[in-house]
């Protein structure tokens, strides 16, 4: 992820983590993309079940109800492994984590490991007594998802009254107290109503927003021939995140702004900034490349409903192990796994314009499995990078 805020506004400055050490325990967790151990974030999908039906989706939810998913006592013999390995943050996602009774039990378990603990949620089925039991359960941070403005979104969602539902659940973790944030995915169908969103992360206090750039899995790989954006539309919104976040900060009003899945974000960031504020641009290449660029396989890895591990939770065809088999910790440290192993030290592995890229050491090959949706070779460039082979030194 980029921090648009934190590179652009100048929140987060060079020596922040450096202060920390750089080490994931020690980090506070605004900080934690620039550790150096990379300890692993971990998306657990707790269920696979949802109550929507988003375009998007890289589990294909639906609403009923599925088998196999991991029982609370194998969920907590999960989350103790994880805590011991040092995996810094879980975060609870599905399908609708919301829809497993036990979410609040699994996510004070986490925190009594002294792990953070995040909910990514469609938000419709927070209502206020739910945001209390998120807040007493010791939640650090809710993302509640939300594809557009309100026919925007219930398009995108697949139900009527979504967006209204979603917004109430945001309102409620607001009274609660709990930190919440939104999370929207770019697509053509969508990306007409990015200013309209900043507009409501405005007048409704929402502190961080997240955008997502559209990874090719599960629904989300029909979307790939109509929903992709062209570089220049990729450019031309990456501009106007970078505007709308600025011109926040200019009010007194520093929301949160992070751009998601695709790390040529901060290479343009960065060249837009040598030519605003090369002072500026200097401490920002230094965090860019402490960030290190995609890290899946290494800084984020999924486990799936049924315990099955992933390098990380769009790549749901690829099986590094089952927890019910292995711990986490021990299928996360055994690179006798080709795949992993070349994700770890996926440089001399890389093909086309992503080898020979100048900011290799910041993007780090972006994403893998964009580049396998399209091309059907892993290591080809990721077909969604946007700069110009002048901007990467060829």
């Amino acid at each position: 992820m980029i921090g648009i805020s934190k590179l652009y506004c100048g929140t987060v400055e060079a020596s922040d983590p450096l202060r920390y050490g750089r080490r994931s325990k020690d980090l506070p967790s605004h900080l934690l993309q620039f550790s150096t151990d990379k300890k692993p974030v971990v998306v657990w999908n707790v269920g696979r079940r949802c109550n929507l039906r988003c375009a998007h989706c890289y589990s294909r939810s639906a609403d009923v109800a599925y088998t196999g998913e991991l029982s609370h006592e194998e969920g907590e013999r999960l989350l103790e492994d994880l805590a011991a390995f040092g995996a810094p943050v879980v975060l609870f996602s599905g399908g609708e984590p919301l829809l497993r009774p036990d979410l609040f039990d699994l996510i004070a378990f986490a925190v009594k490991q002294k792990m953070r603990a995040v909910v990514s949620t469609n938000g419709t089925l927070i209502t206020t007594d739910t945001a209390a039991r998120l807040r007493d359960a010791g939640l650090s941070y809710v993302g509640i998802s939300l594809d557009g403005l309100e026919p925007t979104n219930d398009r995108f969602r697949g139900v009527p009254g979504a967006f209204r539902q979603a917004m109430d659940g945001v309102h409620n973790c607001l009274d609660a107290g709990v930190k919440v944030g939104l999370r929207f995915t770019i697509t053509r169908q969508n990306v007409h109503d990015v200013g309209g969103i900043f507009d409501l992360v405005e007048r409704e206090g929402v502190p961080r927003i997240c955008f997502y750039h559209l990874v090719y899995a599960g629904r989300g790989s029909g979307l790939l021939l109509d929903s992709r954006l062209s570089y220049e539309e990729t450019r031309a919104t990456v501009d106007l995140i970078i505007d709308r976040t600025k011109a926040l900060h200019d009010k007194g009003k520093p929301v949160e702004v992070l751009t998601v899945d695709n790390h040529a974000d901060g290479p343009y960031l960065y060249l837009r900034l040598l030519r605003e504020n090369p002072q500026r641009a200097r401490d920002v290449l230094r965090l860019l490349r402490m960030n290190g660029g995609n890290s899946s396989g290494l800084g984020i890895g999924c486990v799936s409903w049924d315990g099955t591990v992933h390098p990380d939770q769009f790549w749901r065809h690829a099986f590094l192990g089952n927890v019910r088999e292995r711990p986490f910790s021990a299928i996360w440290s055994d690179t006798s796994n080709e795949l992993l192993a070349k994700l770890r030290n996926r440089k001399q592995c890389l093909k086309g314009r992503c080898a020979v890229c100048r900011w290799l050491d910041v993007c780090n090959g972006n994403f893998r499995v964009r580049a396998e949706a399209v091309t059907g070779d892993v290591w080809a460039r990721d077909p969604d990078c946007y700069l110009t082979d002048k901007e990467i030194g060829l």
